[in-house]
């Protein structure tokens, strides 16, 4: 079943009909403004960006399986 869409038209404007009116939802424009100042203060303060701690899980990985493979090659 197919959803109606709903536009607003105010029939009394003398503007341009070819003109199209886009409105946004606040989050469109709060997000990526949030995410665009979180990056901007790592990169003037880098000291703050940690990198992950501990044994790197997919280098171990893939050295086990190096190592698997030329053992078991003739």
């Amino acid at each position: 079943m197919p959803a109606h869409s709903h536009t607003r038209r105010d029939l009394g404007a003398t503007k341009d009909s070819a003109s199209v009116e886009i409105q946004l939802p606040w989050w469109a424009i709060a997000l990526p403004a949030i995410a665009f100042a979180a990056l901007l203060l790592l990169i003037l303060n880098p000291a703050d960006a940690h990198a992950a701690s501990g044994e790197p899980v997919v280098t171990h990985l893939l050295e086990r399986i190096q190592e698997t493979v030329f053992r078991t090659a003739p």
